[in-house]
């Protein structure tokens, strides 16, 4: 029985790979699969995993432990932007965004019932929606909407009961958000909703079949945060704030600090990871993970609980991001994995189809499987056990 599994996807090539941890033996390998890497792996319970297919229109409900990986496939609106679940992880919502055009064109929103096999598409209004999916008696769709910003809650049975056609949908709850809202979580054990913005962590309450706004959480710096996560072993929100100059051309000297939140103290610690691009985040068992990307070399970074830093050297990425150029166009980039249940970290090598496999407690590279595609941008990755509560976090990552 495989302890860990890891996921990796090149986007570009259009392959998924079911890796064992932590000796990095391919296990299973779809072809022909171009997954949405916004909308990111959803971790759901049982060890399954959600994610969308953006070129066939198809959500895939993935068994990364089993004999055959893709254990249902389900047909939804792309591109997809966001991926959610309610807390048990039988209601599902992806929203639409731009895909490869230069503007917001989409309005469409699918919701599923994974109990039932229902589906249904309605029409909500055209942008990048974020999505957040509350469970209880009468679950709750709620999307994070920009310029103007607002959270739109929508009762999850009047959508799947909408008739064909895709019909436009109004809120049944609206509550005003600043227009630059970028980032979601939920905290499930409080049942609140978390929406990043320039000001800070906008926490909201379900009350009845709407939202309440409750305190902002300050960055506390003159930084900001993009990708608030929930940290379901540890009671805490975490995000990596990037500060400086925002002209991209600037990115090796763009500040980054890594942002904890207690949401039991409501004690927020910041700790300084280095210039450069450092993206997502990823939670092992003890210790938090970064890659930072910078023309001085690359690395992964380690950040205890205890407040330790353990800073691991990467090869360099054959065309990666360059002094004078963008961090964003025509480059590559790595994507880091961890699962809240394991010690490992897998770090992707853009470019070069290769995955370090990382102790995080020690810092010593255990394996570096090498794929036969090149991973393209980094690639996605996610890292799973059995049981790991990983599906406590009901967002797409």
């Amino acid at each position: 029985m495989t302890a860990a599994a890891l996921l990796v996807s090149d986007h570009v090539d259009g392959a998924v790979y079911a890796l064992s941890v932590p000796d990095g033996t391919v296990t299973g390998r779809l072809a022909g699969r171009h997954l949405s890497e916004h909308a990111g792996f959803l971790a759901l319970p049982g060890g399954r995993v959600a994610c969308v297919d953006d070129r066939r229109g198809e959500l895939l409900v993935l068994d990364p432990f089993g004999e055959e990986l893709v254990e249902r496939a389900i047909p939804v609106a792309v591109p997809a932007e966001h991926l959610a679940c309610d807390p048990s992880g039988r209601r599902l919502a992806v929203t639409t965004g731009l895909g490869k055009n230069g503007e917001p064109w989409s309005d469409l929103l699918t919701v599923v019932d994974l109990a039932t096999g229902e589906t249904a598409r309605v029409r909500t209004r055209v942008g990048e929606p974020g999505v957040t999916v509350l469970g209880g008696g009468d679950p709750l769709v709620v999307l994070r909407h920009r310029e103007p910003g607002a959270l739109a809650v929508h009762r999850f049975a009047d959508l799947l009961a909408a008739p064909p056609g895709c019909p436009a949908v109004a809120p049944h709850a609206l509550l005003p958000l600043p227009d630059d809202g970028h980032g979601d979580a939920q905290d499930p054990q409080a049942g609140r909703v978390f929406a990043a913005t320039g000001a800070g962590v906008h926490t909201t309450r379900r009350k009845g079949d709407g939202l309440v706004a409750g305190p902002v959480i300050p960055w506390e710096s003159p930084a900001r945060g993009w990708y608030p996560r929930l940290d379901t072993r540890r009671r805490a929100l975490w995000s990596t704030l990037r500060g400086g100059d925002p002209d991209p051309l600037r990115w090796p000297d763009w500040t980054n600090h890594a942002w904890r939140h207690d949401l039991g103290t409501g004690r927020t610690v910041l700790t300084g990871l280095g210039p450069g691009l450092v993206f997502r985040l990823a939670l092992a068992r003890d210790r938090t993970a970064f890659t930072r990307v910078h023309p001085d070399g690359d690395e992964l970074v380690l950040l205890g609980d205890d407040g330790a830093l353990r800073r691991v050297p990467l090869p360099a990425m054959s065309g990666a991001p360059r002094r004078g150029g963008t961090p964003w166009e025509g480059v590559q980039r790595r994507a880091v994995a961890a699962s809240p249940g394991a010690d490992w970290v897998a770090v992707t090598r853009g470019g070069h189809g290769e995955v370090h496999l990382v102790d995080a407690r020690t810092g010593r590279e255990t394996a570096r499987p090498r794929l036969d595609t090149p991973l393209h941008h980094g690639g996605h990755a996610a890292l799973f056990t059995r049981d790991d509560g990983a599906d406590g976090d009901p967002l797409g990552r």
